[in-house]
């Protein structure tokens, strides 16, 4: 494989900030590709309690030398308090996919 890459999820509260977002990622290039899954529905504990919420889900593919970068701009534009930000390894994928990711995403 060419490099580390990374799937990195985040939940919103709806679609408009998910393609703000979206948008910022991409146009800085330190993402590839961004989707946007509506109907999420979110329990978790907040505050001391169980809380819930309805949000949409980002599924971001990148490269993990960008995920600080990555973080400061979800974290510039998100309206939560504590947003959630979480790196996943891609251990393996098809090379020409992968190819890509390092093609259109900036060096560090």
């Amino acid at each position: 494989m060419l490099g580390t890459y990374i799937v990195v999820l985040v939940t919103a509260p709806h679609r408009e900030e998910a393609e703000k977002i979206a948008r910022k990622l991409l146009d800085e290039r330190v993402a590839a590709c961004v989707n946007i899954v509506e109907g999420i529905k979110s329990l978790f504990w907040w505050q001391g309690k169980v809380d819930e919420a309805n949000e949409v889900l980002m599924v971001i593919k990148t490269r993990l030398d960008l995920f600080e970068k990555v973080i400061e701009y979800i974290k510039s534009l998100h309206s939560y308090t504590v947003p959630e930000i979480i790196a996943l390894p891609i251990v393996a994928g098809n090379t020409e996919y992968l190819k890509w990711i390092d093609e259109v995403v900036k060096r560090q």
